[in-house]
């Protein structure tokens, strides 16, 4: 049998020598933040070399690639200026009147 781990995203990349560490995590179900959103917690470290990294990364662009031409994923151009967008980027705070409209989405499609 083979396991599977789910994650909605990735925390950290660390890169040390020629070995990059990728933490992934998800929303936890019990831990809040200060605006009542649920944090992100550490749930497994992937570790590459530097070129299976480089790979890694080179065969999610394709597979993004490709829920981009299935109109899976529909990508934005960023704003000039953050306090102008309407959706907050990853790891910026979402203004009072947003909160509610955002409250169950995934930091990760914001």
């Amino acid at each position: 049998m083979h396991h599977e781990l789910y994650a909605d995203g990735v925390g950290e990349i660390t890169v040390s020598g020629t070995i990059v560490r990728v933490d992934l995590v998800s929303l936890s179900p019990t831990e809040r933040d200060a605006n009542n959103m649920p944090k992100s917690v550490f749930r497994q470290r992937l570790v590459f070399s530097i070129e299976g990294f480089a790979n890694s990364v080179e065969v999610m662009q394709k597979a993004l690639q490709g829920l981009v031409e299935a109109g899976a994923v529909t990508r934005h151009q960023p704003k000039t200026t953050a306090a102008s967008s309407a959706v907050p980027m990853i790891g910026e705070r979402p203004r009072a009147a947003e909160q509610q409209r955002v409250a169950n989405a995934s930091p990760n499609f914001r």
